[in-house]
């Protein structure tokens, strides 16, 4: 009874308090609908124009997104919001008249709302399991859901008052994912906890602990353990453990009920109404506790500081002692402020993550109004690496965040394990070392997180008004007893440094009613949410699984749906309407299904990285961090053109962003029907093409918004009078040919060429840029400074310019007589001129005036560009005029007046070349090289020999044919060119005698052509007396010559060879008249005249006592030269003797040598003429004499018969002679042994009747047989016709053969006599010996 007198007590507090807030509700409901519309200040500083002023300069952090319009059914019925926590996809409410809501991020569309609390407000959620911000990897089978309805109907006998009305609308169950496998617990000053499953509404537990609860927090394994903490104004902490399903239950933590329900459950009456442990008490109210990440730990806050216990969980078995026991302590501020307001404030309890944070090096975050040069893209939330550092797994630290009244802690949180030093043996549960501590003056923490690992994200109630004076509650009467505060102040977001406590950003929040409101009115809550590029296919499959890829946000609209998408496809009442946009986004983007409404969903909330989620009773924000997008629009808002190009050229994706998102004005149309998922990705070729087209019309916005932002640059920078700069930003940033006529002008029409020059298209833009603003830029700079005129016309092609009208414009300038060779600029001769010259050589030739431009690279000496030029278009006959020049182009000035001939040889060299070759091919005449060049004087001659001498000898210069027909070409050239040299002869000598006089010596030994008495007089004039005396032996001044020998160069060398070529006894007579006074001259006589002279004709004109220096060695060597010579001779005709010797062996055993033949006797006589005539054998059944000539070559024998026999046949010409028939053909093949090679018929005996034949025709088997050494037989009838006797000398031959036949009795001799007389004559008539042999040698040797 006791229980329950007190429950009852607590109860109408509750209900007391609930009414005055409810009244407050009610009063601020319809404002809050008119207010949901209100802007966020988006400003640093916003609410006060001098702190505008002063920081306008500087960029926001965060942007801010009002979400209370999508929030209507939240607000509904004038409710107001008391607590709300965000978990994965999920935004969880809880609210002044009890009422639970749970929507989706980021369509928030509502997923399931309940009451669980009637008319008390509620103080507290929590979730279990609490998601992750990277996505699970376990995949549950969705589960049957069932309607709440049937869960209220079961609560309605236990809860009394909490039953819901009958006419509340049904709602749809919801989906059994593994994202909405989730408990939900909230806890409410009517003293009651309640947890509820999400998707099964029968599963609910609500328990009474008959004291406001102002805190609870459920275990994260609150599935399998049913344990969860609580505590409020009773100041216990409070484990509760189980509790039956469906059913209402007291707390059991006093001493009595616990005994009672220990007992009654002994006899099996008390039921599974849970377990309550109380763990701490005695410590004033408990005002906030949460579970950390891991599990591990808990921390909770009462009235005098924070506390924090380690749990009963991933306990292993060496510390299961360890279980909710105590590791750390912070004490409170010890101020006198706090000894009142401890228990009043509200601590705000975080843990942390610092994977599920912004990176401290984010670009966004780290400039302030300014443009970085490079840009980490590192710190860009998709490129950010999600693996943990090495520290941070060896560490293992929870990071806890606090935040309460005026102050802040950052605890870290380290897990126990065995002791070292001191402790050793003693294992320790843990410990919390406090890393930074803030206090605030000016305002009270009601909401903390960190936003960076080194930025804290502070949710300010501020007690300072803007001249730092403290707010003081108004002494005015409470209206029906209600006290409502009327001068709060706008709540701020503040980013703080933690390590050194400096505000980095500070944010004025505008929300409704904030006059009214207190600290712990708000409530600040964050969500991460990674990017996809930064998950692997397993991670982002599985968060698909759990979340339905509602965070795949960038890739279409259509994948944006959340896990209770199939609550929104169902019918539904009005409490599922589709809610407006909020006025303080942006837009929405839109997502349909088929048979779906459209579901509105957030940016911003749709987006990676952080989110900061801000509510107080009426309003709730959203805070994420500004994009690029945002940064673009910023820059441009203060005129940062430059910052917002750049960034934009680093970042095209700007445009993309913006232009994606579809306007909040306009009307939601009827999205084309979508398919699966499964089916968006399976077709590559729509997903590409799409994007492709996308990126096409994205390319041309983004050129678009460069090139008007680039616009504003320049007339930024020009009216700022930086003109040299705005002419380098123009370069970079205009992309039309319109806008650069146009500042061309503008820079012309202010003189400011040298700024804008440098920078114009170098190439033909699309459309073209006209001709004239090129032509206007080159005319100023051709009169007013010709080095930067050579620059650009380097730089810019012919084709951007009218060439006609600029080569008129430079000689118009070169005519003026201001810029001529002699003209002084810069301290240098002729500067300008070689500029202007050498602009118009390029100018005519883009205009294809070729001859043009070789004519002024003479004109400046540009051998190279020249000599190009002549190669390529041949203009060899375009210097036929100025040849000096031609010649002179690679001599300089002084060159020309030292008149060194080397270095005038080298540099004319190449010039000569070309006029020689070109001479020989008659297309530069060498009579008007020479007359040209003779024109020129003196001066000019050096060129003239070197043009004369390569024309006459062209092996002095360079030849550079590489085949055989170049080379036989170049001979021919050579050739010609030597023929026309030589029309040039007596100028050749007079150039050779002065410039090379070894070349002049040869020209008069090898030339007929030059006059000999102008080549005397010169000889004479110059005294080159060896070519005096060639000159005068070629006239038959012999004695004069060899006088100027003896008496003028006194050369006896010079003089014996020069007798010796002349060969005259009368000029010898002569030298040695002229040399008998001359004893040196007669020892080198002695010494070197040879056998040219008979010696002892030279010794006896020697005058007596004429002393003769080395006359004995003289004597000596001439008799020694005689006796060598006698020795050679003598040699010479033994080895002539050797040779006839040998040669008369080889003859004689030639001769000598006889044709051996194999005779074998026939018995048949028959005749044997019928062979065929090819050489086939006879019948074998008939026999015959076979004479078989050995080491005859058969094969080459035959083959060289064929040829011969080809004009010739064996025919006998002998009168009487019996020869066979002449063959139809001749015969074929190699002759066999024993058949004549001429005709390969066989060698046969005459028979008996042959032999009696005198007066008839002697038949072929009684014909001479020839053979020789080589081993060919031959009939002497067939022999004859192939050897060089004619017709008449084998006739001859055979007739004497004849009348020797007759002689004989009309048989053949067998004397010697008679066979040696035969020999001879055969052998006259043969000749030259075998015709196949010979012929076998003629055609070896023409094969070789």
């Amino acid at each position: 009874m006791a229980a329950d007198s007190t429950e009852d007590a607590a109860t109408a507090a509750a209900r007391d308090e609930a009414l005055r807030q409810r009244a407050a509700a009610t009063a601020a409901a319809a404002a809050a609908a008119s207010n949901g519309k209100d802007g966020v200040d988006h400003d640093s500083s916003s609410g006060d124009d001098n702190d505008n002023d002063e920081e306008g300069d500087d960029e926001p952090k965060l942007k801010y997104t009002r979400l209370t319009g999508s929030l209507g059914p939240v607000y509904r019925n004038g409710d107001a919001t008391s607590t709300f926590i965000v978990a994965g996809d999920k935004m969880i409410v809880g609210t002044h008249n009890g009422n639970i809501h749970v929507l989706t991020i980021p369509s928030f569309q509502p997923l399931r709302n309940y009451n669980a609390h009637p008319s008390a407000s509620v103080t507290a959620l929590s979730v279990s399991p609490f998601p992750p911000p990277q996505p699970l990897t376990q995949n549950i089978s969705p589960t049957r859901s069932i309607d709440q309805s049937d869960a209220s109907s079961r609560l309605a006998p236990t809860s009394g008052g909490h039953s819901s009305s009958p006419r509340a609308p049904r709602q749809p169950p919801v989906p059994a994912t593994p994202a909405n496998q989730i408990y939900i617990a909230s806890s409410s000053i009517d003293g009651h906890v309640c947890v509820s499953s999400l998707v099964d509404p029968k599963d609910v537990t609500l328990r009474n602990f008959a004291r406001p609860v102002q805190a609870v927090a459920l275990s994260p394994e609150y599935k399998s353990d049913r344990s969860y903490l609580s505590g409020g104004l009773a100041g216990e902490l409070i484990l509760t453990t189980g509790g039956q399903s469906g059913v209402r239950s007291n707390a059991n933590t006093s001493q009595a009920a616990a005994a009672a329900q220990g007992w009654l459950g002994a006899i099996g009456l008390g039921g599974n109404s849970g377990r309550d442990l109380v763990l701490h008490s005695g410590e004033g109210i408990i005002s906030s506790i949460k579970w950390s990440l891991s599990g591990k730990y808990v921390a909770w806050a009462n009235e005098h500081g924070i506390r924090i216990m380690r749990t009963n969980i991933h306990l292993e078995s060496a510390d299961s002692d360890s279980a909710w026991k105590r590791i750390g302590f912070i004490d409170k501020p010890n101020r006198r402020a706090w000894q009142d307001m401890a228990g009043v404030w509200k601590a705000r309890i975080e843990w942390v993550d610092d994977d599920s944070l912004e990176s401290d090096d984010d670009a966004i975050i780290s400039m302030n109004g300014h443009h970085p040069a490079e840009k980490p893209d590192t710190t860009l939330p998709h490129q950010r690496s999600d693996k943990p550092s090495k520290a941070t797994k060896k560490k293992k630290v929870e990071k806890l965040v606090i935040g309460w009244g005026d102050a802040a802690w950052v605890v870290h949180v380290s897990p126990g394990g065995a002791g070292v030093g001191k402790d050793i043996g003693e294992r320790s549960v843990g410990s919390a070392e406090i890393i930074h501590f803030l206090r605030f003056d000016d305002c009270i923490v009601s909401g903390i997180s960190l936003y960076t690992p080194s930025l804290l994200l502070v949710l300010a109630y501020r007690t300072r008004d803007d001249d730092d004076n403290p707010i003081n509650d108004p002494e005015t009467t409470p209206k029906r007893g209600i006290h409502r505060r009327t001068n709060g102040l706008s709540p701020e977001l503040k980013l703080i440094d933690a390590a050194t406590s400096d505000e980095v950003e500070v944010d004025s929040l505008t929300v409704s009613r904030f006059e009214s409101l207190s600290a712990a009115d708000y409530h600040l809550s964050t969500l991460y949410v990674p990017h996809p590029k930064t998950m692997t296919p397993a991670q982002k499959s599985a968060f698909e699984a759990i979340g339905g890829g509602i965070w795949d946000a960038g890739v279409s609209a259509a994948r944006i749906f959340s896990s209770g998408a199939s609550v929104v496809s169902m019918p539904s009442s009005g409490d599922l309407r589709a809610p407006s946009v909020s006025s303080g986004g942006t837009g929405a983007n839109t997502s349909s299904f088929p048979g779906k409404r459209h579901l509105q969903v957030h940016p911003n909330a749709a987006s990676a990285g952080l989110k900061v989620f801000i509510q107080s009773p009426y309003d709730c924000v959203l805070a994420i961090k500004r994009e690029l997008t945002d940064h673009f629009n910023w820059e441009l808002e203060h005129e940062n053109y430059k910052d917002a190009w750049e960034l934009l050229d680093d970042h095209p994706e700007i445009i993309t962003s913006v232009s994606q998102l579809p306007s909040e004005a306009s009307p939601i149309s009827t999205p084309k029907r979508q398919g699966s998922l499964q089916e968006f990705f399976a077709d590559e070729n729509e997903s590409q093409t799409t994007i492709s087209a996308v990126r096409t019309n994205l390319n041309s916005s983004v050129e678009k918004e460069k090139r008007r932002i680039g616009d504003l640059w320049v007339q930024q920078l020009v009216n700022a009078g930086d003109w040299k700069q705005a002419g380098k930003v123009a370069g970079r940033v205009l992309g039309t040919s319109t806008r650069w006529e146009h500042w061309v002008w503008k820079f012309a029409q202010s003189n400011k060429f040298n700024e804008i020059a440098p920078h114009i298209p170098t190439k033909q833009m699309q459309p073209p840029l006209p001709s004239l603003v090129y032509e206007v830029v080159l005319g100023h700079y051709i009169i007013h400074d010709r080095i930067r005129f050579k620059h650009l016309l380097e730089d810019w092609e012919p084709e951007l310019f009218d060439i006609t009208s600029v080569i008129e414009a430079i000689k118009s300038k070169l005519t003026a007589g201001d810029v001529t060779e002699d003209s002084i600029e810069g301290g240098e001769q002729g500067r300008d001129w070689r500029i202007l010259q050498d602009g118009l050589a390029k100018l005519y030739l883009a205009n294809g005036q070729q001859r043009e431009a070789l004519r002024c690279y003479i004109r400046l000496q540009n051998a190279d560009a020249a000599m190009s030029l002549i190669r390529e278009f041949h203009l060899v006959e375009a210097v036929r005029d100025d040849v000096p020049g031609f010649i002179l182009m690679r001599i300089s000035k002084e060159q020309h007046e030292s008149q060194i001939q080397s270095d005038l040889e080298e540099a004319s060299s190449e010039a000569i070349n070309v006029l020689v070759d070109e001479a020989c091919r008659g297309t530069v005449p060498a009579d008007d090289v020479v007359s040209q060049l003779r024109k020129k004087g003196k001066p000019f001659e050096p060129y003239l020999f070197f043009y004369l001498r390569s024309l006459w000898k062209p092996e002095t210069h360079e030849r550079k044919a590489k085949t055989a027909k170049e080379r036989v070409a170049a001979d021919r050239l050579a050739a010609d060119g030597k023929i026309v040299a030589e029309e040039f002869a007596d100028l050749m000598v007079e150039l050779f005698a002065r410039y090379d006089r070894p070349l002049l010596m040869e020209y008069l030994k090898k030339s007929q052509s030059y006059d000999l008495g102008k080549a005397t007089s010169i000889c004479e004039d110059k005294e080159y007396i060896p070519e005096l005396v060639h000159i005068l032996s070629k006239t038959g001044q012999t004695k004069r010559a060899l006088y100027l020998i003896i008496e003028k160069l006194s050369d006896v060398s010079f003089a014996i060879s020069f007798a010796k070529e002349q060969d005259d006894p009368d000029l010898w007579n002569d030298l040695l008249e002229y040399s008998m006074d001359k004893p040196h001259f007669i020892r080198g006589l002695l010494e070197e005249v040879g056998t040219a002279i008979d010696p002892i004709q030279l010794v006896r004109r020697i005058p007596e006592g004429l002393e003769i220096e080395g006359l004995r060695d003289g004597i000596g060597r001439m008799v020694r030269e005689y006796e060598i010579q006698h020795s050679i001779s003598e040699g010479v005709a033994k080895v002539l003797r050797s040779e006839v010797a040998g040669g008369m062996d080889m003859l004689r055993a030639g001769q000598k040598r006889g044709v051996k033949f194999e005779v074998i006797p026939c018995d048949d006589d028959s005749d044997v003429l019928s062979l065929n005539l090819t050489g086939l054998q006879v019948d074998q059944g008939k026999k015959k004499f076979d004479l078989e000539p050995k080491g005859v070559d058969s094969l080459m024998a035959a083959k060289l018969n064929r040829e011969d026999t080809a004009t010739t046949v064996a025919t006998s010409t002998v009168p009487g002679l019996q020869t066979d028939p002449t063959p139809s053909e001749l015969p074929q093949g190699e002759a066999r042994p024993g058949h004549c090679t001429g005709c390969h018929r066989p060698f046969t005996l005459p028979t008996a009747e042959e032999e009696e034949i005198i007066n008839a025709p002697i038949p072929l088997s009684r014909d001479t047989l020839v053979g020789f050494a080589c081993g060919h037989v031959f009939h002497l009838s067939c022999l004859l016709p192939k050897t060089s006797a004619s017709a008449s000398v084998a006739a001859t031959l055979q007739q004497e053969l004849a009348n020797d036949a007759l002689e004989s009795g009309g048989r053949w001799s067998r004397s010697v006599g008679a066979k040696v007389a035969h020999a001879h004559i055969i052998k006259r008539a043969v000749g030259r010996g075998c015709v196949v042999c010979r012929e076998r040698e003629r055609m070896l040797s023409e094969e070789e």
